[in-house]
């Protein structure tokens, strides 16, 4: 039960995570035979739907949204603060701060992870491990969705009986960026929605709240 609560909250965000899949595989798949039906063409499975092009496409384009608020979040707040914002740095601590603060090198302490110790190329890298990471995965599942979204894109192409389109002119496709842009909007007011609430508005034993007696003004400090 320790390991259990140790871990809940990955745990519980994973289980939803899961739940909320599968809730999209069966709505997507109903709404999908749905028209089919409409249109008499023949339905499909829901295995055959969930290794299609539409099911895929629609996933990856919310993957690669919530991956790029995370990405620009986590570069973005090296150097930008908020006054009163537990989500901002504090105002005096902009940059990648001294060796010190970040406890590397020979102000690491002994329970620092071994590469915060190391040298050279392997702590540069693992000092940007995280923004690194976060950058592949928007990348892939971005590339993921313009390859799913072409063929999903052509596949209604061919079935209205028209040419489908190449790689270079999907790129340039409303299909393709409407599906983009969608997402990236709604992604970018989100986080400055909890820049800016989270100053003035307070959510008890939250980490992403400040105390609920701390000032306004107070910058960087979490409940």
């Amino acid at each position: 039960m320790r390991r259990l609560r140790d871990h809940g909250l990955a745990l519980v965000f994973g289980a939803l995570f899961l739940l909320s899949l599968t809730g999209q595989a069966l709505w997507g798949v109903a709404e999908l035979n749905g028209e089919a039906r409409d249109r008499g063409l023949p339905t499909i499975g829901l295995g055959e739907y969930v290794t299609s092009s539409t099911f895929a496409v629609d996933v990856a384009e919310n993957w690669q949204s919530e991956y790029l608020q995370f990405l620009l979040f986590i570069l973005l707040t090296v150097w930008f603060v908020q006054k009163g914002s537990p989500e901002s740095k504090p105002l005096d601590k902009t940059g990648r701060e001294s060796d010190e603060d970040q406890k590397v090198g020979r102000h690491a302490t002994p329970d620092s992870p071994p590469l915060a110790k190391a040298e050279g190329w392997r702590r540069s890298l693992y000092s940007h491990s995280l923004g690194l990471t976060m950058g592949l995965i928007f990348l892939g599942s971005w590339s993921a969705q313009f390859v799913a979204g072409r063929a999903a894109h052509n596949a209604d192409l061919i079935r209205d009986l028209k040419e489908p389109e190449g790689w270079a002119a999907y790129l340039t496709d409303p299909d393709f960026w409407g599906r983009t842009l969608q997402n990236w909007q709604s992604e970018f007011l989100a986080v400055a929605s909890m820049v800016v609430l989270s100053i003035y508005l307070r959510e008890r034993g939250s980490p992403e709240s400040k105390p609920v007696g701390e000032p306004h003004e107070s910058t960087g400090v979490e409940g």
